[in-house]
């Protein structure tokens, strides 16, 4: 690529001139993925624009070359005085490779660099600390009650999110007209897979980026990679391969539902004229989630998931309110036949082609909701005003657990899976991956609670154990002709 096209290409990918000379001055000609990247932190300095940035996703897709030219050679060189930590989980030999990439890199900027402290400073004052960590007790507050301009973390998804919580506070600056920022860099899997996953892939899969960029990179993406490479990648098996190779997030690397496959069991289309039966389950919170999942099934016997509400803060009108909406959009109705829903809904039979509704008349849900409040009634007693009929759920935790083992089959080992879920139920097909054994009860999941923002936890879980053990006999289930 001559320095024609690459200055074509960086404006293509939507780097300004500044940052363009930047890495032309280098010479740093980075691959289009690269640029992406580069263009994606400029958006950081918009008062509007993100705050963290995700780059990778693969092995072999240029990571490690792109964050160094971004914070050396874009970063440091426009502005003046900024400080940047630099996390990198290094052994003997990857310090030895870093070392390789720096003096490779470097050979137009001036610097001066120190090994013993792991500093490199630039003319303009600006200067990048390079701290290496094998395990993440060793990133302490020896320097992470410092001030850092940009954080750089190699290999994101080896800390956890509660180290991640710990590095970001230490993100913050007081340079005028400079906004604060983080580059996470990293392959699936990993300790901090589901963080890196919720913070990051979910909001670029569903086209919702706010706070964050993510910008995907494999090995198909570098063309000065070891051509060998891919074809060492392409030669792992299992979620190794999918991760490594193909960037894929959606794998059940140390998950409790190893089994769990995205490409198998997550559906984008049901036709519920193939339903004979319909039920649903409610794990029912205020703090926490409220989760109402619908299932039915067909004619063979697989269960579907085909629908979910998941608010929280919500008094219980309102998600009844969100629910009768879900109900009516499948032509499904609560309660018994006197239910006022059934009225509702003979007002717009004619919406229907052909002409028939089913009755939804069981809903399983947690004891909890049957316990007494303070003036006696309970969270069932109001659901119940409002039409739903509400039974205690089977809460026996491992045996719900491994009624949705057996249903999500061993697809690998040629067994078959009977339990599917449609890709509206956003929240559930985002927790059942990356849901832990408990160390003190193998066959039990790990609980996990929902952070600040509401993101993780384990309510559409718990909801799903509550449909798939609870046995519907046929006649909780009415085909109401005439509607």
């Amino acid at each position: 690529m001559t320095p024609e096209q690459f200055v074509s290409e960086a404006l293509k990918a939507g780097c300004p001139p500044d940052q363009v000379k930047n890495l032309v001055h280098g010479p740093f000609f980075l691959q289009p993925r690269q640029l992406e990247a580069s263009a994606a932190a400029r958006l950081c300095d918009l008062p509007d624009g993100p705050t963290m940035l995700g780059f990778g996703g693969a092995r072999g897709g240029g990571k490690s070359h792109w964050l160094l030219v971004q914070i050396a050679a874009d970063d440091c060189q426009r502005y003046p005085g900024l400080k940047v930590l630099l996390l990198r989980k290094s052994a003997k030999t990857a310090r030895e490779a870093f070392e390789d990439l720096r003096q490779r890199l470097f050979t137009n900027l001036k610097y001066t660099y120190s090994a013993s402290t792991g500093v490199i400073l630039f003319a303009n004052g600006s200067r990048i600390v390079i701290k290496h960590y094998q395990n993440e007790n060793e990133i302490n507050n020896s320097y992470l009650g410092l001030e850092y301009d940009i954080i750089a973390i190699e290999e994101a998804t080896t800390l956890t999110e509660r180290k991640i919580s710990d590095i970001k506070t230490c993100c913050r600056t007081s340079k005028p007209g400079w906004r604060p920022r983080i580059y996470l860099t990293t392959n699936p899997g990993g300790v901090g897979h589901d963080w890196y996953y919720r913070t990051f892939i979910v909001p670029w899969e569903t086209n919702t980026e706010t706070k964050t960029r993510f910008i995907r990179a494999t090995v198909r993406d570098n063309k000065f990679i070891d051509p060998g490479y891919e074809q060492t990648l392409a030669e792992q098996t299992g979620w190794r391969k999918d991760a490594w190779l193909d960037g894929n997030w959606h794998i059940e690397a140390g998950q409790f539902f190893k089994t769990f496959n995205h490409r198998i069991h997550v559906i984008s289309e049901f036709n519920d004229a193939n339903a004979v039966e319909w039920f649903a389950a409610m794990d029912y919170g205020y703090t926490h989630y409220t989760v109402f999942l619908l299932g039915c099934l067909d004619i063979n016997g697989n269960l579907f998931i085909l629908d979910e509400h998941a608010e929280r803060g919500w008094i219980p009108k309102r998600h009844l309110q969100a629910i009768k909406e879900m109900l009516l959009a499948h032509r499904l109705h609560v309660g018994p036949p006197d239910s006022p829903l059934i009225g509702e809904a003979m007002k717009i039979r004619r919406r229907f082609d052909p002409p028939y509704s089913w009755r939804l008349s069981r809903v399983a849900v947690g004891a909890d909701l049957f316990a007494r409040q303070y003036d006696g009634s309970t969270i069932a007693s109001q659901f119940r005003d409002l039409g739903a009929r509400l039974f205690p759920a089977n809460t026996n935790r491992e045996q719900g657990w491994a009624e949705i083992q057996d249903r999500l089959g061993d697809p690998s080992a040629g067994i078959r899976p009977t339990l599917f879920f449609h890709e509206r139920c956003r929240r559930l097909i985002n927790t059942l991956p990356f849901l832990q054994h408990d160390p003190a009860r193998p066959a039990d999941v790990l609980k996990v609670n929902t952070d600040e923002e509401g993101l993780g936890g384990d309510d559409a879980a718990d909801a799903l154990r509550y449909l798939v053990a609870e046995k519907f006999p046929r006649c909780y289930v009415t085909k109401l002709r005439g509607l």
